[in-house]
């Protein structure tokens, strides 16, 4: 299996907990020349932009680490993209960032809210 496959494995496996948790997915690898984002959901008004990280071994660190300044900028600006591409004031939308990190096995999912 490629990265490409395990990502989307962890991506599905992301949107099947918040699924449970009452959280609408509406897209899913949203694309654009700003970045991609890997899970857009809603929840009520507010618009989740969510980033999915996995990590098979701590030796360089948890899942969470790998969210750098650089990954939270591209994914803020493929957000913006994103609602505006549908209409909306970027300015008057309720948006939140989160984050779900995978460390070793799919047990270990944890849903970091307001990450970023």
């Amino acid at each position: 299996m490629n990265k490409r496959n395990i990502g989307q494995n962890f991506e599905q496996a992301a949107q099947e907990y918040l699924a449970r948790q009452g959280i609408g997915c509406i897209e899913r690898n949203f694309n654009c020349k700003m970045g991609e984002i890997d899970l857009i959901c809603k929840d009520k008004d507010t618009f989740i932009f969510v980033e999915v990280r996995y990590r098979s071994a701590s030796q360089y660190g948890n899942a969470a680490a790998t969210i750098s300044a650089s990954k939270q900028n591209k994914v803020r600006k493929a957000a913006m993209m994103y609602l505006k591409l549908q209409g909306y004031n970027i300015h008057h939308t309720a948006i939140r960032f989160d984050v779900i990190t995978i460390d070793g096995e799919i047990d270990t999912l944890n849903w970091i809210k307001n990450a970023f």
